[in-house]
């Protein structure tokens, strides 16, 4: 297993793991901020340090390498030499094309150590640790009063959804909002310029360089040749028919994918907030995704014989699709909340449903989510928990935080 990026299940054992440990930026913004960075609660940082510590070691204890992607993006930037021309893109991005604070936030950041840039950009940069006068007539936020040139990103430490690994390749992704689509030029970054990932033979199934979205949350490597993308807030159809020509007409070994559409709100804004893979046969499903009789919108795409497009088929009845397509012969659904409307409810928000698979049947969950755990168990599971109090407010469970790179195949 050479390659840096292997994975062709949800379920094989993890050996490598990409992180980001919550820093300053979870703590550098106001509650007025929120909803302009996605953002529903202000973490405690140290607590939410020392939970996600306790995750990392947690995954360590269980035989996977850690990476992080704040140290892996400065790595990079030294080994390719592309400093300068990461701030550029940072600016351009953050609104500055040109002008005085432009050049003010260039002179700024290349003034750091790359570490130190890297780690500034991610907290943000306020005004008044820039001393000078712009001569443009507004800053690039539209409001004079606003105290930052260059936003914070809280979202980071969920490092599933600026990019996917699928096979021995990757999605990098075009995210929906402003306020995160800086992030995944850090992966793009790292898989051009780093000695770990350049020049291995990585393919590309899908660049950010595109119009219509796309986030790894709503990416799931079901087997060897199936994966499920979820019709979502954060994804388009458009997008999914997109990467799926790509994956079968570039030798990427996978014929079928499964789109599942869930509902678009900021809930269940991706497919792994309701729907995961938790071992060969079993999933965990939040019961508020489900129709009468358990009936979802699926559309199953297969490659067209003798041309670049494809075939597709709808059906309602989610557990008959994945039996057909992955060979099954029966399927466990875990509810979340055991399927009570106010339990599944309040631990769907607390990401009940977004389980890490880090072996089959061996799965990471948050420790407050008591009642869907204990029906993990009574099911057979064998769940780890980790501690949630800090990390749970930024709406994302230890599926969002992880980025797998390599998993045993199966």
């Amino acid at each position: 297993m050479s390659s840096p990026i292997h994975i062709f299940s949800e379920i094989g054992k993890l050996k490598s793991v990409m992180l980001k440990r919550p820093g300053v930026e979870i703590e550098n913004f106001t509650p007025d901020m929120m909803t302009r960075l996605l953002f529903d609660d202000i973490p405690y940082l140290p607590i939410a340090q020392a939970e996600h510590d306790e995750f990392a070691k947690l995954l360590q204890d269980h035989g996977a390498e850690t990476l992080y992607v704040e140290t892996l993006t400065a790595e990079a930037i030294d080994a390719g030499g592309v400093k300068e021309k990461f701030v550029d893109v940072m600016l351009d991005e953050s609104g500055y094309t040109r002008g005085s604070i432009r050049d003010a936030l260039k002179e700024y950041l290349l003034h750091f150590e790359t570490q130190d840039m890297v780690d500034k950009i991610i907290a943000g940069v306020r005004k008044h640790e820039i001393d000078f006068t712009p001569s443009d007539l507004v800053s690039a936020s539209g409001d004079e009063d606003y105290v930052f040139y260059m936003d914070p990103m809280p979202n980071f430490y969920f490092t599933r959804d600026p990019a996917a690994s699928i096979g021995n390749g990757l999605s990098i992704n075009h995210m929906t909002y402003a306020a995160r689509q800086r992030k995944s030029y850090f992966m793009e970054t790292i898989i051009n310029n780093h000695p770990k990932f350049v020049n291995q033979g990585l393919n590309v199934w899908r660049s950010r360089n595109h119009a219509t979205r796309i986030e790894g949350g709503d990416e799931l490597v079901l087997n060897n040749h199936v994966m499920a993308i979820g019709i979502s807030q954060r994804t388009s159809a458009q997008a999914i028919e997109d990467i799926s020509r790509n994956l079968f007409t570039n030798n990427s070994g996978f014929d079928t994918v499964i789109g599942i559409k869930i509902p678009h709100n900021h809930a269940m804004m991706h497919l792994d907030t309701v729907f995961t893979m938790i071992n060969h046969d079993q999933f965990t499903v939040h019961p508020g995704i489900l129709g009468h009789g358990g009936e979802i919108d699926t559309f199953t795409l297969h490659p067209a014989k003798n041309t670049d497009g494809f075939m597709m088929e709808h059906d309602r009845n989610l557990e008959a699709v994945l039996k057909s397509n992955l060979g099954l012969s029966e399927l466990d659904l875990i509810p979340t909340g055991n399927g009570d409307p106010i339990i599944a409810g309040r631990e769907q928000w607390n990401d009940g449903s977004n389980t890490l698979a880090i072996a089959p049947g061996q799965v990471v969950t948050y420790n407050r989510n008591y009642v869907s755990n204990q029906l993990l168990r009574d099911h057979g599971l064998d769940v780890l928990e980790i501690a949630s109090s800090e990390l749970s407010r930024g709406r994302g469970g230890p599926r969002c935080m992880s980025m797998p790179l390599i998993r045993e195949d199966i």
